[in-house]
Order: C-alpha cells, then structure tokens, then sequence
C-alpha cells in the first residue's frame, strides 16, 4: 500500500448493545449474508482505506467469531455501554501513532451509506487539520473525516452517546460539508421497524 492510501485510516464504530433491538448487538445483524460490521469494513475497504479499525463491544467474541475481520485492527471498548464517546475514544487512541494522518469514521447502523458516499468524504481531506462531513440537504451526518490534529480534542469531548457532536459544533466554521444525499440514504438501524433496512 502507497503512503497516500494509507494516510486515512478508517475507523468502524461496531460496540453498540442495540438496546432498542431487544439487545442485539448491530455488529452481528445480518445484511447481504454477513454480519453488519463487515459490510461496513468492505464500505471503508472499497471507498479507499485499506486499513480499518473496528471497535467492539457488546459480545465482542461472538464478533470475532462470526465475521470476517482478519485484516482489520480490532480494538476492544470495555466501557461500550457508557456510549458511542466511548467506543470514538478508543477508535482514536488505537490510532495514535499509527502513522495514520486522518481518522475515517463510520457508525455499523448506517447501511445505507456506501462507498460513492464515503469516496467523497474521503477525497476531501486535505491534512491534518481536515474537518469533513458528509451532508444531506445540507445537513451534517456520517460519515465524518478527523484530521489527526484534532484527535485530543474530540477525545476530550466525546461523551455519552454524543461522539463528537460538540467538537463538530465549536468547530463549525472549520467543518467542509459534502453533500452525499444523492447517493446514500442516512437512515440508523436502531428500531425492529428499522430491521426492513436490511437485505
């Protein structure tokens, strides 16, 4: 792999309890035959990052066990249930010195963001101080690009089930938006209704 494909790395948010799925981990729901991780994995692999992280969580060995990760760098999150800032912490400090120059962050409920949408938040970064977000009708969503600059702070800030929202919002003006509503649908897989979402 070249330096430049290698400089954004992508990360894989996958520790969630799926609290509103009767406790189903979104991990391990299947879509297209496999677990919904891997599609995730094969979403960041296809839109140009051939290195991936994957934070677990909610049955983190069931995980291992039924999908196919050997190519990614797993990184456990013991304190999942206390929220996605958590899982973001642990994302971003595995990639601390890793050599990666940006941070590519997917969340595994969001099928229906494929790789043209990911391919464009990609393409914008720039160097370390990138802020990207891809948006739909001009609202902010995922998945989102952190330059490494900004690694610290949005670990600082990253609390609950609030990720990076706070950051993001305190750094507005830094943030490039683009536009991916014409081709992904940004819908969570959070609900039983919402399980219609998958294949």
């Amino acid at each position: 792999m070249t330096r430049t494909d290698d400089e954004v790395a992508g990360l894989v948010l996958a520790a969630g309890g799926g609290r509103r799925l009767g406790g189903r981990p979104k991990a391990l729901l299947t879509h297209r035959g496999r677990p919904l991780v891997e599609h995730s994995v094969g979403v960041l692999r296809a839109a140009g990052c051939p290195r991936v992280h994957v934070v677990l969580g909610a049955r983190a060995g069931d995980v291992r066990e039924r999908a196919r990760l050997a190519d990614c760098v797993l990184v456990d999150n013991p304190c999942w249930e206390q929220g996605m800032g958590s899982s973001l912490r642990a994302g971003l400090d595995s990639l601390a010195g890793s050599g990666a120059r940006a941070a590519l962050v997917c969340l595994v409920d969001q099928p229906g963001i494929g790789a043209e949408a990911v391919s464009r938040v990609r393409a914008a970064f720039r160097d370390e101080t990138s802020l990207v977000s891809a948006a739909y009708d001009g609202v902010r969503g995922h998945p989102v690009l952190f330059g490494a600059d900004h690694w610290a702070g949005i670990a600082a800030s990253a609390t609950g089930d609030r990720g990076a929202r706070a950051y993001l919002k305190e750094h507005a003006a830094a943030v490039a938006l683009v536009e991916c509503g014409d081709v992904a649908r940004a819908y969570d897989i959070d609900t039983e209704a919402d399980l219609a979402h998958l294949e």
